[in-house]
């Protein structure tokens, strides 16, 4: 186990398997030491987490799917470095995607479940610079999507 990983076992973090694509693309790219990571959409044990974010869901809802989106991106960090997720150096940079009504202006607040978890897991490699927009729709209806940018070890 991964040092990585064992904290993310302290937090009762298990990394899934990393899903295949649902479509014409890639899940991850290396180019020299950066890992760019497809976004990741809201997803728990239980399935999708949908709905519109000031509409369907709350700020808390959509605290929550952006924290499951940074474990989905954190498993494909692990698959794009053969399994070993101590190759990681640090997360560069996140790209969230909140799909909200019009009127909601805290997409920040929500993009921090993933930002927030990200620093609790890794530490000062979790920290990254960070956009986060809305959407006024999102594929399939989730609550949150994220893409992210990864210094790894060659």
């Amino acid at each position: 186990m991964s040092n990585y990983e064992a904290r993310l076992s302290e937090l009762g973090v298990t990394l899934p398997d990393a899903p295949a694509p649902a479509a014409n693309y890639v899940p991850s790219v290396i180019v020299g030491d950066i890992v760019y990571i497809s976004g990741q959409v809201s997803q728990g044990p239980d399935g999708l987490i949908t709905g519109k974010i000031g509409a369907d869901l709350s700020v808390e809802d959509g605290v929550a799917a952006a924290r499951r989106c940074a474990i989905s991106l954190l498993t494909q960090v692990k698959a794009a470095c053969g399994g070993d997720l101590d190759r990681l150096v640090r997360v560069v940079k996140l790209t969230g995607f909140v799909n909200s009504t019009p009127d909601f202006t805290d997409q920040p607040k929500v993009i921090n479940g993933a930002s927030d978890f990200l620093v609790e897991a890794l530490g000062d490699a979790g920290k990254h610079a960070r956009s986060a927009v809305s959407a006024g729709a999102l594929p399939f209806n989730v609550a949150v999507e994220i893409e992210g940018i990864f210094q790894i070890k060659s």
